[in-house]
Formats: C-alpha cells, structure tokens, sequence
C-alpha cells in the first residue's frame, strides 16, 4: 500500500514538474509576422447604384503571437494614409480623406483578436476582436475560411471575411452615394521559417 502510493505520488510530481517549469521560465511567446509577398488586406463598398468600389492597405504591420497556453493572438495595424481604391486617384484621395478614413487624423485601423485555438484556422470559424477606426473601438467578428493546406498561414494563405457598419465608425461621408457596409477581406501568411 505504501509502495503504491509512493509510486503515484512520483508520477504524479513527474507530470506537474514540465508544467511548472515552463510556468516560471517567463519565456516570451513566439510572434511571428506576416509575409510580404502574400499578404493581403482589402476592403470594398457598393454605391446606391449597385456597383462595387473596391481598394486595399498596401501598407500594414502584423503578427500572430502565441500565448503560454497554445491559443493564438492576432494583432494587425492598416495604414490609413496609404490607402488605395483601384486605379482612381480621386478616388483614393477621397478615401484618405475628412469624410472617410480620415488619415490624417486616424492613421491606423487596428485590430486585436481574442485568444483562439490554432484549430480554428484549420477548420474554418468565427474570430472575435476589438476593432478601433476612426477613433472608435468595438467587438467585431471576422469569419475565417476552412484552410486549404495542412499548415495553414505556412503553405497557404489564411482568409478572413467580415462586414461592418460605416455608422458604427462615423464614417458617415458620402452617404449619398455609399451603402453602409465595408467589407474587409483579409489574406495572411506568415514569413517562412527560418532554416535550422
């Protein structure tokens, strides 16, 4: 009996020993950032008319960090000055402009995710996380597609959709002319591995 309960309480001290170790170790969570030549972020409209206005962030930071835990952390800032509406320059000086982005004023868009299981940018699902535009922070969800790789954001782009009210953000110019919806489309891979 004696022996028996000696033996289960070394297992059990064998288990716990890696995780407090890691506990107090304090390591930084890896962060690993986008790649350049794949990453994406787009965004578009749709007039009164039906016709579609489409642009992108050319330029934009990002990273995923994974936490202690294994869940994972997105953060992405967009440049609102850099911003682009196809191949208008009127167009796009609109978009920077007081009544849109407003880029002088609000340079970035950012958004933070919740933590979130790597799974989900396998199977594809909802990622929840604040979004701050133009001076305004709200909890928006993005739809993540189910992954077209064995090791998405490695061999394959992961891809994000999600819509939001202009009214929301008072980006309330040209409502003349614009429906309320902006439509963020997002395409992120992460920088390749360095080799061992």
């Amino acid at each position: 009996m004696t022996g028996s309960l000696g033996r289960d309480l070394l297992l059990c001290a064998a288990l716990a020993l890696p995780g407090l170790a890691s506990a107090d170790s304090a390591q930084p969570a890896p962060v690993q950032g986008f790649d350049p030549a794949h990453t994406r972020f787009g965004f578009e409209l749709r007039t009164r008319w039906g016709q579609k206005v489409a642009g992108d962030f050319p330029r934009y930071e990002g990273e995923v960090e994974t936490l202690p835990d294994g869940r994972r952390t997105v953060r992405i800032r967009l440049a609102t000055g850099a911003v682009r509406v196809g191949d208008s320059e009127r167009h796009t000086r609109l978009a920077r402009g007081p009544r849109f982005f407003d880029a002088e004023r609000y340079p970035l868009i950012e958004f933070v995710s919740e933590p979130h299981p790597y799974a989900l940018v396998q199977d594809g699902g909802r990622l929840r996380g604040k979004l701050t535009m133009h001076g305004v922070s709200r909890i928006e969800t993005f739809v993540i597609d189910p992954a077209g790789c064995a090791r998405p954001g490695r061999d394959c782009d992961v891809v994000a959709r999600g819509s939001v009210s202009r009214a929301d953000y008072g980006l309330d110019g040209w409502q003349f002319a614009l429906l309320d919806r902006v439509r963020f489309t997002l395409r992120v891979r992460l920088r390749p591995e360095p080799p061992p």
